[in-house]
């Protein structure tokens, strides 16, 4: 059996979206971030990653994390990856080709994206987007973004999806780092392609499944 540790509002998302596309029968142990909580070892605080009993199973304390069948992976891409692959579905890469690709794009996103779209994210979920100081991050955080974006904008310019003209995992782990920028909607303006390969993306119903997971989630 599948597990699958972590909560909606984290990292997690692209493991549970994947899951949703394959179909896949799982038990869902939604651990929660230990910055969250005010005292994480406290005697009730839910499973955290502090929690002792969650660093046995991953000792980096991070989300996800999923054990199948006594298979430990705790790393979002990678996770994603072996999942694609251990099913035979057109989620997974074809050939070896295929299989780069979604590597690059895969890590493209991890590498070139993620941190500069979590300070917009984090921007906008602390209410500071309207601030001064609040406005100041997202136009820098922007500002580093425009090359990687206009990167994906050439590359989706003439395909649908990132690898195969096909939705696969590298469209998935792509898409939910580019979504942390949504709250910048100009960086999407600038890049139609890029605004409508995501559309596409999230308009899909396992997509639109784990999100109402995650609204119903506490905050």
């Amino acid at each position: 059996m599948l597990t699958i540790y972590g909560v909606y509002r984290s990292r997690a998302t692209r493991t549970l979206w994947l899951a949703g596309e394959l179909g896949l029968e799982f038990k869902h142990m939604p651990v929660i971030q230990a910055r969250r909580l005010s005292d994480p070892l406290a005697t009730d605080a839910p499973v955290n990653t502090l929690t002792p009993s969650y660093l046995a199973i991953n000792p980096m304390g991070t989300i996800p994390c999923i054990d199948d069948d006594g298979m430990v992976l705790y790393e979002s891409m990678a996770i994603n990856l072996y999942l694609a692959r251990k099913y035979s579905t057109p989620l997974a890469p074809a050939d070896l080709v295929e299989d780069a690709q979604m590597m690059q794009w895969s890590f493209f996103s991890a590498t070139e994206i993620e941190t500069n779209a979590l300070k917009i994210s984090s921007t906008v979920a602390e209410g500071l987007a309207n601030s001064e100081a609040g406005q100041t991050v997202i136009e820098v955080a922007a500002r580093m973004l425009r090359r990687p974006f206009k990167v994906l904008e050439q590359h989706l310019s003439s395909t649908d999806y990132l690898v195969g003209n096909r939705f696969s995992v590298a469209d998935i782990n792509a898409a939910e780092v580019v979504r942390y920028a949504q709250g910048h909607p100009a960086l999407f303006d600038a890049n139609p392609s890029v605004k409508a390969w995501l559309e596409r993306c999230q308009s899909r119903p396992a997509f639109r499944a784990m999100w109402d997971a995650r609204n119903i989630e506490a905050a």
